[in-house]
């Protein structure tokens, strides 16, 4: 107890001999307003009247609000079908992701078989190929499949995650190799070993992937602008920019639109901020 009130104080005296505190606070503080300012000013706009125009820009924070645009444009329009759509196909690719990368990360960390150290390499080497590269081809192999305008289209080209396999399997290397021959010695098989042994200790590392290749999937604008025709099958990305075409000169309803696509992502990581904000130090420690 004498220790830790002793390190409590010295904390607190470290704080307060640092004379840059206060500036450190204030350009703190400076810089969050900036990156929330446009949120604020996205919300304040969309409940405003619709046709609801202005010369001063302070005059959008000022009444009239209604919140009539939101009634109208859920009522009216596919936004909470690209919004089911977005969910669920991030949510898919995120699970799918996860169990084919803990098990090929488990593969080659783990078991021994030929070729192995020669696979890992080309997992290297897919993080040296941009996307974009990729495009043409997968969009043939898909077409050739009948995959194209479906859900199955959007869902299993993204599933691949090379840098999730590089992640996982330095992490299965620092697994101690006392734990994996005990389990062996006992009887323990390799599908065993992975999921009972293996793989709880590695919940830091897959909530880094499931974070960063959910956000991916969520932002995705090309591969589904390219593999999807049908209106109802839109993600946000690529639903939004179509809703926002047809209002090139006003404000409201496209703010009214993006407003609710923004809503569910801002509660989710006000929910989940502490595991994004270790998922990306995590991330950053093992890179």
């Amino acid at each position: 107890m004498a220790e830790n009130s002793r390190k409590k104080r010295a904390k607190i005296l470290e704080k307060k001999r640092d004379p840059f505190r206060s500036l450190k606070i204030a350009i703190g503080l400076g810089v969050a307003v900036i990156f929330i300012f446009p949120i604020i000013w996205m919300l304040f706009v969309s409940i405003k009247p619709d046709g609801f125009t202005t010369t001063n820009p302070f005059e959008w924070f000022a009444p009239p609000y209604t919140f009539s645009n939101y009634i109208d444009l859920i009522m009216n329009s596919l936004i909470l079908k690209w919004l089911w759509n977005s969910l669920f196909v991030a949510t898919i690719t995120t699970i799918l992701t996860l169990f084919i990368t803990a098990l090929a990360a488990f593969a080659i960390s783990q078991m021994k078989f030929r070729f192995k150290n020669t696979i890992y390499i080309f997992f290297l080497l897919g993080l040296m190929i941009p996307g974009e590269a990729t495009i043409i081809p997968l969009y043939e192999i898909v077409k050739n499949l009948n995959m194209i305008d479906s859900y199955a289209g959007l869902i299993l080209p993204m599933i691949a995650s090379p840098l999730g396999v590089i992640i996982l399997k330095s992490f299965f290397d620092g697994v101690p190799q006392e734990i994996i021959e005990s389990a062996t010695i006992d009887g323990c098989s390799y599908f065993k070993l992975f999921y009972k042994i293996v793989l709880p200790l590695a919940k830091p590392a897959m909530a880094a992937i499931g974070i960063f290749t959910f956000i991916g999937s969520w932002n995705n604008f090309l591969w589904p602008y390219l593999s999807i025709l049908s209106e109802t099958l839109y993600t946000l990305p690529v639903g939004l920019p179509v809703f926002n075409s047809n209002y090139s000169q006003a404000y409201v309803e496209p703010m009214t639109a993006n407003a609710i696509a923004s809503i569910p992502v801002i509660v989710a990581f006000l929910i989940f901020e502490k595991q994004i904000v270790k998922g990306i130090s995590f991330t950053g420690i093992k890179g």
